[in-house]
Parts: C-alpha cells; sequence; structure tokens
C-alpha cells in the first residue's frame, strides 16, 4: 500500500470524524439523546469526554495538559510507524491498521486541541462555533461523543453472583468516529495479527 492511499485513508476518516462532531456539537446539548430509526438500543447521545478512554483521567490542575502533551507525542510516533511501514513495504493489513489508529488518535486530538477556544458551552444550549465567549483554553478542549448502542439494559438475575439484582446496561459505552478508527485499527492487529505482522507485503481482499 502507497503512503498516499494511507494518508488519503487518514484524511478520510479524519473528515468524517470531525463533521460528525461539529454537527453534534452545533445541533444538541450536552445529555440530549434520539433513537436512530426508532430503535432503543442505537442511539445518538452527546457527550463531552474530559479525559482518555472510558472517562479516564489525569487528576490535578495539569492534568488535562499533560494528557492532551502526550497524545501529540503518541501521533508523531505512530505517524512515524506508518511511514517506516510504508517505505519497508509491509503489509497492507499493518499499513491500514496503523493508518486507522492514527486518524483516530488525531482526530481526538483536535478536539483537545481547539475545542475549547472555539465553541461556546454545550449544557442546556446548543453551542456555536467561533464564540465570544469559549468555554476552554488552547490544549484543554473536551472531545464529542455520539454512538451509543444500549442492547440490554435491565436488572440482573440474582443468582448471578456479585452483579446480580444489580442494574446493568450492555453496552454502555459512547465513543465517536475517532474511537471507532482506534479500535478497528487495534482489532485488525489482534485478528489478522500473523498477516499483519508478516514480512512482505500482502494485499487485503
Amino acid at each position: 500500500m502507497s503512503l498516499k492511499r494511507a494518508y488519503l485513508l487518514v484524511v478520510l476518516v479524519l473528515l468524517i470524524d470531525q463533521i460528525s462532531k461539529i454537527y453534534i456539537k452545533t445541533h444538541f446539548f450536552i445529555g440530549e439523546s434520539i433513537n436512530v430509526l426508532g430503535l432503543d438500543w442505537f442511539r445518538i447521545h452527546f457527550i463531552e469526554n474530559e479525559g482518555m478512554a472510558w472517562g479516564a483521567v489525569i487528576p490535578g490542575e495539569y492534568g488535562k495538559l499533560i494528557l492532551t502533551v502526550f497524545r501529540i507525542g503518541a501521533v508523531f510516533g505512530i505517524g512515524w510507524w506508518l511511514w517506516d511501514s510504508v517505505i519497508k513495504k509491509q503489509s497492507t493489513f499493518l499499513i491500514v491498521a496503523i493508518a486507522l489508529i492514527l486518524a483516530g488518535a488525531v482526530g481526538n486530538i483536535l478536539d483537545s486541541v481547539f475545542y475549547g477556544v472555539i465553541f461556546n458551552d454545550s449544557y442546556h444550549q446548543v453551542a456555536t462555533a467561533f464564540s465570544s465567549e469559549p468555554y476552554g483554553t488552547w490544549f484543554h478542549g473536551e472531545v464529542v461523543d455520539m454512538f451509543y448502542f444500549p442492547i440490554w439494559d435491565g436488572v440482573l438475575p440474582s443468582w448471578i453472583p456479585v452483579w446480580g439484582g444489580n442494574h446493568f446496561t450492555f453496552f454502555n459505552a459512547i465513543f465517536n468516529v475517532a474511537d471507532i478508527a482506534i479500535s478497528t485499527g487495534v482489532g485488525i492487529l489482534i485478528v489478522f495479527n500473523k498477516k499483519a505482522f508478516g514480512s512482505s507485503e500482502i494485499k487485503m481482499e
């Protein structure tokens, strides 16, 4: 796979990610939710994530800045990995996986770096772009998440050890296009491990 095609994949994923996030940010307020196609288990539910995956955060005054800088450093590393893999004519599985991971990482970094100074807050209102009252500062923006698939929601049977009798939702994570790209890239590396890390280029059929 050529470097041009790899970069094209990165740009395509980034465009889809940012267009979807900007649309949600400028049409929904925090906590607003709609069912897609009338399905209870497929929802657009707008939240903003202040930290890493699953809402984890780094505590302290500079926690958010540290996280953003770490993400930027990781992107440079992943970008070099992509370039090196293409130059060495590694497997297309590997190159596609890296490109997806890179696109997802950059997509979420854009939120963290720019959204805080572009948008006003989304609490009880729909945000506007290039607001005179932005909700944050440079490198302190929040990541927009929207896809929610609560396939099953209810109380677990009491006979189940530990969790029995408690309320449970499967699947309760809320994520975005960038997260999907990262997860897909990692999934390719796991499922197609032998093909991805083969010494010669393998064409994906």
